[in-house]
């Protein structure tokens, strides 16, 4: 889903959209002339593989989302919610919801198996 900034309303707006087996629940509206603030929760299942014997496994996301969305650069310093920038004054909820998916991805997965074993390993960061 896409929607272009300026019609935002300023008002809180229901807000759900699926992306593949994933979908995205909650409410957004714009608290200023270049802010949007998003409350929502990240539900679904996703593939994602093993960091120690590479096999897929499904897991289920159960993630909230507190997103602030910036039409250009945002300047301020500080915010409890995660800022994310807007190009071109065009939100696009399907980008956020896969590039949500792609941090949880890229975090460190082991597999049910791996965990039985109980081996030690060490965990790199």
């Amino acid at each position: 889903m896409k929607i272009e900034f300026r019609k935002v309303p300023q008002t809180t707006k229901e807000l759900v959209v699926e992306y593949n087996s994933v979908k995205i629940e909650g409410t957004f509206c714009k608290i200023s002339q270049s802010l949007v603030k998003v409350d929502a929760v990240l539900l679904g299942n996703i593939d994602i593989d093993c960091c120690r014997c590479g096999i897929t496994e499904v897991i289920e996301v159960d993630e909230e989302l507190h997103l602030l969305l910036s039409d250009g650069i945002y300047n301020k310093d500080e915010s409890e919610y995660l800022v994310i920038e807007v190009e071109n004054s065009l939100i696009n909820f399907d980008e956020i919801i896969e590039s949500e998916l792609n941090s949880i991805k890229s975090d460190y997965h082991i597999c049910k198996d791996c965990l039985q074993i109980g081996d030690n390993f060490e965990k790199e960061f």
